[in-house]
Order: structure tokens, then sequence, then C-alpha cells
């Protein structure tokens, strides 16, 4: 696998298993002998962990599924606290984010990893600034998209949304995974024959809801058991 290789994980919407995907990828490729490392371009929202750390929750699952200490690496050059819009908050901070400051750390990640799992931050066209998104962003690094569909009420819509918002752009598309959330939807089986029957790119598997154990807590990573356990039931696509 060449040093540009990797995926862009994006989703229907926030709160649908981007970084559990991307965990669980990263998980999964490391399990094949590749030296796999996470990576986003912005986050917002953060916490104190118990030593007075400023921390943000989908980076320390990166960081847990990279096999990283604290001191190894940013894997993010822009963390905000506030949980919102990055470019609002960004711009309450008196910031700009630059799409040339995302485009420096990636490739400095690239410099240390065989296999880049670069997560977006809430969907594709999350915006960046006053004229870039993510999508953009997407474009700029060529990775292949991978995009995560939370399998709730309204799922449909958004996921073909999100599969036409990814072609419109010539992205390219790996491939898509159904996370099942924490309470399983009516009509499961039937949500995901119709997406199927709809999106065409391949479908790399459904995560089943997490049992309560593996389930994180509110301002907390996901643990290395919960990661595996996902791993399980995704396949990786044809590289």
């Amino acid at each position: 696998m060449s040093k540009s290789a990797g995926f862009f994980v994006t989703g229907t919407d926030t709160e649908v298993g981007k970084t559990l995907v991307s965990g669980a990828l990263i998980v999964k490729l490391r399990e094949q002998q590749i030296n796999a490392i996470g990576f986003k371009p912005v986050v917002a929202g953060t916490y104190k962990d118990t030593s007075g750390r400023t921390l943000n929750e989908d980076l320390e699952t990166l960081r847990i599924a990279s096999n990283l200490s604290h001191h190894e690496l940013s894997l993010c050059p822009y963390a905000l606290d506030q949980p919102a819009a990055p470019h609002l908050v960004a711009a309450q901070q008196g910031l700009k984010l630059e799409m040339s400051m995302m485009t420096a750390a990636f490739q400095n990640i690239q410099k240390h990893a065989d296999c880049i799992v670069v997560e977006g931050a809430g969907g594709l066209l999350v915006p960046l600034n006053q004229d870039e998104d993510l999508g953009g962003f997407a474009k700029k690094i060529d990775l292949p998209i991978i995009f995560v569909v939370g399998m709730k009420l309204g799922c449909l819509n958004h996921a073909l949304l999100t599969y036409e918002a990814i072609k419109a752009r010539n992205l390219k598309i790996a491939g898509w995974i159904a996370n099942a959330l924490e309470e399983e939807m009516p009509l499961l089986q039937g949500n995901l024959q119709t997406l199927r029957a709809r999106i065409d790119a391949p479908f790399l598997g459904l995560i089943p809801s997490l049992p309560k154990e593996l389930q994180k807590a509110t301002d907390s990573p996901y643990s290395i058991e919960a990661l595996h356990f996902a791993a399980k039931h995704i396949q990786l696509p044809n590289q």
C-alpha cells in the first residue's frame, strides 16, 4: 500500500458513527500489518480529563485505534472548544479555518503512515469558511470516500442525498457502511435493501448496535474493544 493510500470517512449527518467506523477501519488495517493512522481536519467540542488536559473524544478514539500516545503526532490542526458548526465557532474565536493548514497537517501524517483514515466533521458539505467546505478538502487530498449511514428514521433521504453529492463532485466512492446506532430502527432490513438497490457502490457491512458495555459515555472515546467489535462487522474496500 502506497504512502498516499487511505480513505476519507464522511457521514449522512452528525452522530451517525463516523468515529466508530474510522476507528474500526484503522484497527482492521493494522490487523493486516498496515501502519494506519487516523486524521481529522477539524474538531468542535472538547473536554478536560482528570489530569486537566483538553481533549476531544473523536481524536482520542483515532489515537487509541492508531496505537499512539498523547506525545506522538498531531492528528488535527484545529481543535475548537464548542460543539457547533466549525466555521462559526472559529469565527467567534477570531480564527479562519484554512484549507492550506489542513492539507499541510494531512501531509505531515502521510510521512508517518502507510495508510491514513481521515474522518470528516459532520457531513460532506459542512462549511470550513466563507468559500470552502469539507467536500473541497476531500477533493484536495484525493482519497476514496467511505460514507456512514446512521440507520434511523430519515436515513434513506440523507444517504441518497450524500451519495448524489459525492457523485456530483466527482469523488471516488470506496463504499458505504450502515451503523445501527444504539436503538435498532424499525424495518432495518427493508431500509438496507432499499439503499443497496439505489446506491451503486460497495456495501461494506452493517455494524449492529453496540452491546451496552461497549457504548461510550459522553465526553469519552470509544474503547479498543468497541472498535474491534465494529471491525468484525465491516470489510475493507478493494485497494
